[in-house]
């Protein structure tokens, strides 16, 4: 993972769903509380609802129209912004998620939700500073409930800008501020990669095993616990698990360095 929103990892793909979900749940309570009337209210949280059983289901197109029916019937409601939002972000439509996401923070500042896609876009795009500035703001509030996934981003924000020390304290921090969050096996598989990244191989083959233990069906970590048996001079243990992503997701770009690896490793 490197970035994200929340929970049960098979996949990459299974991670993002998790996390889309998990940041829904945590949101879901306040949904609609600005509607006009009592019918619109009730309209409103109708497409909420379906809005949001699309989108946990990967049906990206559907859920933005039902979200967008919402927003017109209450166009002042930040949940309803946030989650229109998250639908235009899965329909690759980047610019309009941002705008969404904006005008939530505006309508509630202190939107820790709202302030950690808008983070996680950012580090997306390669801008890691904005993208803590964002993390940042939505750790501030103490109510918000998944301090874990804008920790998580942000290890991965310093990860990828070369420090790795910061990357690892705030992987550290998450797990301390949510020691049962779901999205344990995504901190320690980053965990991992950044003590890799540090040259401390022993730590970094500990924790992608920890990960591994967490989710065993989570095959990206395979690949950096291969790399890490390499760095450490375990080459049959290196070939075992790159050997692993490269049967199992051939097509992943994982799963091609994989097999380039390899290719340098066997006869």
């Amino acid at each position: 993972m490197r970035t994200i929103m929340g929970r049960a990892y098979l996949t990459k793909k299974g991670a993002l769903a998790g996390l889309i979900l998990l940041a829904i749940l945590a949101a879901a309570l306040f949904s609609t509380g600005c509607a006009t009337s009592l019918q619109d209210r009730e309209q409103a949280t109708s497409h909420v609802k379906m809005g949001t059983a699309y989108l946990v289901s990967g049906h990206f197109s559907p859920a933005l129209r039902e979200f967008l029916m919402a927003q017109r019937l209450s166009p002042d409601d930040p949940e309803i912004r946030y989650y229109t939002g998250l639908a235009y972000a899965e329909n690759g439509l980047r610019e309009e998620a941002k705008k969404q996401f904006e005008t939530a923070l505006s309508m509630r500042p202190d939107y820790s939700e709202a302030h950690t896609h808008l983070g996680r876009m950012y580090l997306e795009e390669g801008l890691y500073d904005r993208a803590i500035e964002e993390f940042n703001r939505a750790l501030s509030n103490m109510l918000y409930k998944t301090p874990a996934i804008a920790l998580n981003n942000m290890g991965w924000a310093y990860y990828k800008k070369g420090d790795s020390r910061k990357a690892i304290a705030q992987y550290e921090a998450a797990l301390r501020r949510e020691p049962g969050t779901v999205i344990r096996p995504v901190i320690q598989q980053n965990r991992g990669i950044a003590y890799l990244a540090a040259n401390d191989t022993g730590k970094a083959i500990y924790y992608l095993k920890q990960a591994i233990g967490d989710a065993p069906g989570m095959t990206d970590v395979h690949y950096w616990l291969g790399i890490a048996y390499l760095e450490a001079g375990h080459r049959d243990k290196a070939i075992q698990e790159l050997r692993l992503v490269a049967e199992t997701n051939p097509e992943s770009v994982l799963g091609s360095q994989a097999r380039e690896k390899l290719d340098t490793l066997l006869p």
